[in-house]
C-alpha cells in the first residue's frame, strides 16, 4: 500500500508539474494574474480605516500636517508625512495603492487593508474605539465573499493563495494594553502576557492558512521604548533615556513569535514567511542618524514637550499647541509615535529585497515573485497537505 501511495503522489507531481509549465506558456508571467497584498494591522500600516469609524483623534490621521510632504493631495490618514511602509511594497510589487477596507466602492481585486491605529492583537487594547485583529479578520472574510462574487471560486482561490498578507501589530498591546493598564499588569506578569498576545497573532495567521493563504510578512516590533513618547515619560527619572520596561516587552514579542514561525514553516505545508529583524534596524538609525542619512534619531518632527514626545500634532487633540520641523527627511520620527515617510521607504526596500541579516528565511520580493520556482518537494508537500488537519 505505501508504493501505491508513493506512485499516486509521484503523479500527481507530474501532472502538476505539466499543468504549471503549460499555465506559465499560455499566460506569460505566472504572476500577472492573482498578485495581491492583505494588509492586516496597526497606525503603523493604517491607509485612513480610522476616518470611517467612531474613534478619538489620537487613533486618526485625516488632518494636516499628516501627508504634508505632497505625495497625496489631501490627508489621508496615514500616520505619516506621507506614505506608509506597505504602499512603498506595493509599487515594488506593482500593485496599485492597496484601498481602506472601507473605502467605499473599493476595488479589491489587488488586495485590502484592514489596519487600525491604535488596534490590536487583543480585543482588549483600545476596545470599542478601534479595529482590533479578529474584527479584521472577519473583514477579511467579506472581502473573500466580494472576490467569489466577482471573481468565481477558482480565481478567488488563486488570488487567496499566491497574495502575501503583511502583519504590523502588537505595540498597542504592550504600550497601552499593558504597561497604560494597572489592571491587566496586576492580572499578568509580563511573561505570560506576551505569551497571551503571540498565542492569539498565531491563531490568526492559522486562521488565514485555513482559507487558503501561504505567504505571509511581518513587520516585527520596534524598540518601543525609544519613541518620543515613551522617551518624553522617562524624562525626569532617567534623564530621557528609553523606557527598558518597552522595549523589553518588544524583544520578547520578536524572540517568540520568531520560534513561532519557525514552528509553523515545519508543520503546515507551503507556509513560507517574511520576518524581519526592525528591532535592531531602527535601533541603529535612532543611535547612529547620520550613518543613514538622517539628521536627528530622537526628537520628533511634530508635537511639543521633550522630544516633541507629547502627542500633539495637528492640534485636534487635549493640548493643541505643536511644533513642527522644518524637514520631516532630516527625522526618524514624524510623531511622538510613528517614523517619517524616509524610514517607512528604507525599511520598505529592507523587506523586499534584504539580505538573511535582517530579513528572513524570505524576502518579499521571493514571496511575490516566485511562484514559478515551485521545487518537486513543494509540490509533493502541496499533495500531501490535503489531509492536513
Amino acid at each position: 500500500m505505501a508504493k501505491l501511495i508513493s506512485y499516486i503522489n509521484f503523479f500527481k507531481v507530474c501532472a502538476t508539474i505539466l499543468l504549471l509549465s503549460t499555465n506559465f506558456r499560455a499566460f506569460g508571467s505566472p504572476l500577472e494574474k492573482g498578485r495581491a497584498l492583505f494588509i492586516l494591522g496597526d497606525s503603523t500600516v493604517d491607509p485612513g480605516n480610522n476616518n470611517y469609524i467612531n474613534t478619538i483623534p489620537e487613533n486618526r490621521a485625516d488632518y494636516k500636517p499628516y501627508g504634508q510632504n505632497g505625495f497625496f493631495a489631501e490627508p489621508t490618514g496615514r500616520f505619516s508625512d506621507g506614505r506608509v511602509i506597505v504602499d512603498y511594497i506595493a509599487e515594488y510589487a506593482k500593485l496599485p495603492l492597496i484601498p481602506p477596507f472601507f473605502l467605499p466602492s473599493a476595488d479589491y481585486s489587488s488586495g485590502a487593508n484592514f489596519a487600525s491605529g491604535g488596534g490590536g492583537v487583543l480585543p482588549e487594547t483600545n476596545q470599542g474605539l478601534v479595529i482590533d485583529l479578529p474584527r479584521q479578520l472577519k473583514n477579511f472574510e467579506e472581502v473573500q465573499k466580494s472576490l467569489i462574487e466577482k471573481l468565481g471560486e477558482a480565481e478567488t482561490k488563486e488570488l487567496i493563495a499566491e497574495a502575501v498578507y503583511f502583519f504590523s501589530i502588537g505595540s498597542n498591546d504592550y504600550m497601552g494594553g499593558y504597561l497604560g493598564n494597572l489592571k491587566m499588569q496586576e492580572s499578568y506578569l509580563p511573561e505570560p502576557y506576551v505569551g497571551m498576545v503571540i498565542g492569539n497573532l498565531t491563531q490568526a495567521i492559522q486562521v488565514l492558512y485555513e482559507k487558503g493563504a501561504r505567504k505571509f510578512g511581518f513587520l516585527s516590533l520596534s524598540p518601543l521604548g525609544c519613541l518620543p513618547s515613551l522617551r518624553a515619560l522617562n524624562f525626569k527619572e532617567n534623564e530621557g533615556k528609553c523606557l527598558e520596561a518597552a522595549s523589553a516587552l518588544a524583544q520578547a514579542h520578536n524572540n517568540a513569535l520568531k520560534a513561532v514561525l519557525t514552528s509553523l514553516e515545519h508543520i503546515l505545508p507551503g507556509f513560507k514567511y517574511c520576518n524581519s529583524n526592525f528591532y535592531e534596524w531602527l535601533d541603529d538609525r535612532i543611535n547612529n542618524p547620520s550613518k543613514y542619512g538622517f539628521k536627528d534619531g530622537v526628537n520628533a518632527c511634530c508635537g511639543t514637550g521633550p522630544y516633541g514626545g507629547v502627542y500633539t500634532c495637528g492640534g485636534t487633540k487635549d493640548v493643541k499647541e505643536y511644533e513642527l520641523c522644518d524637514n520631516a527627511d532630516d527625522h526618524v520620527w514624524w510623531d511622538s509615535y510613528h517614523p517619517t515617510e524616509r524610514i517607512h521607504e528604507q525599511f520598505a526596500k529592507t523587506l523586499w529585497s534584504g539580505n538573511p541579516s535582517s530579513v528572513g528565511p524570505y524576502n518579499l520580493q521571493y514571496l511575490f515573485l516566485n511562484k514559478e520556482k515551485l521545487t518537486i518537494a513543494d509540490l509533493v508537500d502541496s499533495s500531501e497537505g490535503d489531509h492536513f488537519q
